[in-house]
């Protein structure tokens, strides 16, 4: 059994430990022996028979131990990848965990420390970068291209032979054209349906949707 550790405690992370367990109800992959997480007042707490062992500065002592990274919000997105390379794990050490009810093609490639909820659908040709999280419900259609670090939740639609850029956040619900482009570090609104390009740093929102803003971290709020 490999042994792994979640970075973070948030819901995303408590997941990740369900999906973990699911995963040794079939075969008994896994061994979670921790939370590391930067809250002092998380030190020593139990989350369903699991402890938060220390803080992610602590990760490089778990020598023989795989990671998986569950932190990232619509309000800190942003911070994903340096939160990441500031531990300085190799990559090779993050476990790449899909759910066993999610469907993915086995023509679609997924990258190391990519993390797919159940009844996630990913068809053929898809290409998945390092670090992406994908929630319940989610369909990644054929030729998609989804870049490193990027966050996608519950119930989005990617049409056919779409590219998302690096660190990006598509919100609840939110559907995207075919044959578009999002850039690096965009926010999509819940429910927003896109139907352009989208360029770098930009808040998207409504139906169809439009531009708000641009991503500066200070100006970013939950939609």
């Amino acid at each position: 059994m490999k042994e792994i550790i979640i970075l973070g405690t948030g819901g995303n992370c408590i997941d990740i430990l369900d999906t973990i367990n699911e995963i040794n109800s079939i075969s008994e992959k896994y061994k979670c022996i921790g939370f590391l997480d930067d809250n002092p007042d998380n030190f020593g707490k139990d989350y369903y028979g699991i402890k938060v062992i220390g803080a992610l500065s602590q990760a490089m002592k778990y020598k023989d131990a795989f990671f998986v990274n569950g932190i990232g919000s619509s309000l800190s997105f942003w911070k994903k990848k340096d939160i990441i390379h500031k531990t300085m794990i190799p990559l090779n050490r993050f476990e790449t965990i899909i759910h066993p009810a999610a469907s993915v093609s086995k023509f679609s490639e997924i990258g190391y420390g990519t993390v797919i909820f159940q009844n996630v659908t990913i068809t053929s040709n898809v290409k998945i970068g390092n670090h992406v999280i994908i929630l319940p419900n989610t369909v990644i259609s054929h030729d998609d291209v989804i870049g490193d670090y990027t966050c996608i939740t519950g119930g989005v639609c990617v049409s056919g032979g779409v590219t998302i850029g690096e660190s990006c956040y598509l919100g609840t619900n939110c559907s995207i054209i075919e044959n578009i482009t999002i850039g690096n570090s965009c926010l999509i609104g819940m429910s927003s349906n896109v139907l352009k390009d989208v360029g770098d740093n930009s808040v998207m929102v409504g139906n169809p949707a439009s531009f708000m803003r641009k991503t500066v971290a200070k100006y970013i709020t939950i939609i």
